[in-house]
C-alpha cells in the first residue's frame, strides 16, 4: 500500500480535527455541519491509517498483491468497462429528473437537498451496474 494513502488518512483526521475545534470554540448557526464534517473526516481517516498498517504488515503483503491484481484485471475488462459506462449513463439520466423534482421540492421545504442526491445517484449506479452485469 503506497505511503500516500498514510498521508492522507492523517490529513482527513487533521481537518476532522480543526473541525471539531472550531465547532467547540464558536458558537454559530453552523456547528451542527461543522460536527458532521468532523465525523466524516476523523472517521474514514482512521479506516485508512488502519488500513494501511493492516495491508503492510508482512503476513498481509502477499493478499494484497493478489488483491491488486484482481483488481487491475476487473478494471481491464473490456466488458465490465461498458457496462459501467452504461450504468453511469443510465444513473445520470435517472438523475436529471429526480434532481429538477427534488430542487422544486426542497426549495419549499428549504433543507439541503444535495446530498441525499449524491446517495441517491450512486445507489442508482450500482444497482444498474448489476442489473446489466447479471443481464449481459
Amino acid at each position: 500500500m503506497k505511503k500516500s494513502n498514510l498521508w492522507a488518512g492523517m490529513l482527513f483526521i487533521l481537518g476532522g480535527v480543526v473541525c471539531l475545534a472550531i465547532a467547540l470554540m464558536l458558537d454559530t448557526r453552523l456547528d451542527s455541519l461543522l460536527f458532521g464534517f468532523a465525523g466524516g473526516l476523523i472517521a474514514p481517516g482512521a479506516i485508512m491509517i488502519i488500513k494501511y498498517f493492516y495491508w503492510t504488515a508482512p503476513q498481509n503483503r502477499s493478499r494484497y498483491a493478489e488483491r491488486l491484481d484482481n483488481e487491475r484485471i476487473e478494471l481491464g475488462d473490456e466488458r465490465k468497462e461498458r457496462l459501467r459506462d452504461k450504468s453511469g449513463r443510465y444513473a445520470y439520466l435517472l438523475g436529471l429528473p429526480v434532481l429538477s423534482a427534488s430542487v422544486v421540492l426542497f426549495a419549499i421545504l428549504g433543507k439541503l437537498y444535495l446530498a441525499g442526491y449524491f446517495v441517491f445517484q450512486y445507489v442508482a449506479g450500482v444497482v444498474i451496474f448489476r442489473h446489466l452485469n447479471h443481464k449481459y
